[in-house]
């Protein structure tokens, strides 16, 4: 029984049999939580119908919908009409929710989405930007799927370029033939410290050429070791054996490391796409704009799109030299994607908000070369972490490691769950087991809870906290409700059935059930919204809403059957949900902790 469906045909046919014609637009929101009631209507649009004031209007729709079964009462307040759902329906809500063990996901709709996420350079380990880049991408391609979507996951590596070529020369000079087998360190750590090596080399030789007298121009162009990584990048694009032989097994070492971080991040990926693969791709379509004026060549040599016209300024797409830049490659990727997965309705980018101009340029460029699914396309900004001790500076070495982080919530973890001493007859292995579900829980969690679009603070010692708005928090919950149903001998596949209710609803019960009763919607509009930070949220407030009822109503302790059978059916109902929630998050939660 959907309540939201059922109240706005109710409402409707109450709008018709008083005033004799149909409204345009039903407005519904939640009640707010200042006033009785689930449900609002907002009634100054209803005005022109009932040729009333909005207060009389609210009085004559709430009177009239108080007559069936649906609502049992009302309040106006101005002109909104709140609405309060009899306990008949929610307990229908709740016999049909406990029913179904695929509550809140959706059937298949045939329709395809590509999600994209991650996207590092193969020059340096992945970060904490990096942790919030794919929790991000990977809970949105799984809120789609909840949706009814089938989503493709795919990340493009920018495995080309220079960066990758200073690592190279970097190892070339310092190196002595070093490797992840010889040194013990991650294949992404071992380049990411030659980067981090070239950068230390590259600033002191620039401070030598200035003291000599260049200018610091002339001296950032003239420094040895820049000039060694641009002549490494010509060789690679003129396919010099040994200098692709060095790029394919230094970006091999790279992605070794990137699997086993993506491993403990819990995040996959259908396909991978290689910018080394997609340059070449998007030269030959600006090749073909150019030749049917949608791009224009400067005398120097290089092609350009105009965008004036957009409101936006005059891009480059190939340099003077002929070599592609990063918007050059990002077209023939997407083109690229579109052959390879014909039935996508579009691409979602989940890039950082410093990129914003440059996915509204490719964006438009891709309409302008006659791809209508460009209008599809959508960025999925998202602002900086910091930490309490500043931003990340990655070229100076101060990284904020991405397994080093995990490691340390891990850590975290583990010491909490000993101090409350609540692990009794598991085995290590369960506790180590449990210990990364929470510690990874709650980094996912802190990180997906703040709105995509927001910079944000990542506090790691308010993350791990089992109160308060944290993951921890909430798989407690769960754990809790896990534990109380063993007791009462249910089984997690346990199907329960709600009987008549002895007596009308608690309030309690009633706000749980009614929570219980969003989720669907949450979901749609998570996916919507592009933002995990509703399931977040959604879940965290289920979860709350449990706790005051757990805290001041019994439930193994009731005597009476029917009171007892509905209270065990919507604790397990509100433990599948949370599941379910946090699982489209990317995060896992204990049956006991």
């Amino acid at each position: 029984m959907n309540i939201d469906h059922q109240l706005r045909s109710e409402i409707e046919a109450a709008v018709v049999a008083l005033f004799g014609q149909p409204a345009q637009a039903i407005q519904i929101q939640p009640t707010n939580q200042e006033f009785e009631g689930s449900h609002t209507l907002v009634c100054f649009p209803l005005t022109k119908l009932s040729k009333k004031g909005p207060e009389e209007t609210a009085r004559m729709i709430g009177e009239k919908l108080s007559t069936g079964k649906l609502v049992s009462k009302f309040n106006v307040v101005k002109g909104f009409l709140n609405l309060s759902i009899s306990d008949e329906a929610w307990l229908k809500v709740l016999q049909e929710l406990v029913a179904n063990p695929d509550y809140g996901r959706q059937p298949s709709t045939g329709k395809e989405l590509m999600v994209e996420y991650s996207s590092p350079n193969t020059n340096k380990p992945l970060h904490l930007g990096h942790l919030r880049n794919n929790f991000l991408g990977y809970a949105v391609a799984e809120i789609y799927k909840a949706t009814g979507y089938t989503v493709h996951k795919v990340q493009i590596i920018n495995d080309r370029g220079i960066h990758i070529c200073k690592s190279m020369a970097a190892w070339q000079l310092f190196g002595n033939g070093e490797t992840p087998e010889s040194s013990g360190m991650k294949g992404d750590k071992l380049v990411g410290k030659y980067y981090v090596e070239f950068d230390k080399a590259y600033k002191s030789q620039v401070k030598e050429l200035v003291a000599a007298g260049r200018t610091e121009e002339q001296a950032e162009k003239e420094a040895p070791i820049m000039r060694m990584a641009v002549d490494l990048l010509q060789k690679w694009e003129a396919k010099d054996k040994d200098t692709v032989d060095l790029w394919k097994t230094m970006n091999g070492w790279v992605y070794s490391g990137f699997d086993a971080t993506y491993r403990r991040m819990g995040v996959d990926f259908e396909k991978l796409y290689y910018e080394s693969d997609t340059y070449l791709l998007g030269k030959e379509e600006v090749m073909k704009g150019l030749a049917s004026g949608v791009f224009f060549r400067k005398e120097d040599g290089s092609v350009w799109v105009d965008l004036t016209g957009d409101g936006l300024d005059q891009k480059v797409l190939l340099r003077a030299d002929g070599t592609s830049v990063y918007m050059t490659q990002d077209i023939g990727t997407a083109i690229l994607r579109f052959r390879d997965f014909p039935r996508i309705e579009g691409q979602v980018y989940t890039v950082g908000n410093e990129q914003e101009y440059h996915f509204k340029v490719l964006f438009l460029i891709l309409g302008k070369l006659g791809y209508a699914w460009a209008k599809k396309c959508y960025h999925l900004s998202y602002g900086m972490v910091d930490l309490p001790s500043g931003k990340m500076k990655s070229r100076e070495g101060t990284v904020v490691d991405a397994d080093d982080l995990m490691e340390e919530m891990v850590t975290d973890a583990a010491a909490q769950t000993a101090e409350l001493g609540k692990t009794e007859g598991m085995s290590n292995e369960e506790i180590a087991s449990l210990t990364e579900m929470i510690g990874l829980g709650a980094l996912k969690y802190f990180l997906l809870k703040v709105d995509p679009k927001k910079r944000m603070l990542f506090d790691p010692n308010e993350s791990i906290s089992l109160q308060g708005h944290t993951g921890p928090f909430i798989q407690y919950t769960h754990a809790r409700i896990r534990g109380m149903l063993r007791k009462a001998n249910l089984n997690t596949g346990d199907r329960l059935t709600v009987t008549d209710y002895p007596s009308g609803l608690h309030e309690l019960e009633r706000n749980v059930i009614i929570r219980l009763s969003q989720y669907p919607s949450k979901l749609e509009e998570a996916a919507r919204e592009y933002s995990p930070a509703i399931v977040a949220n959604y879940v965290y407030a289920l979860a709350q809403d449990y706790n005051q009822f757990y805290q001041s109503i019994p439930v193994l302790q009731e005597t009476d059957a029917g009171k007892r059978g509905m209270r065990l059916a919507f604790s397990k109902a509100t433990a599948d949900v949370i599941r379910s929630g946090m699982r489209v998050l990317g995060i896992g939660v204990p049956d006991r902790m």
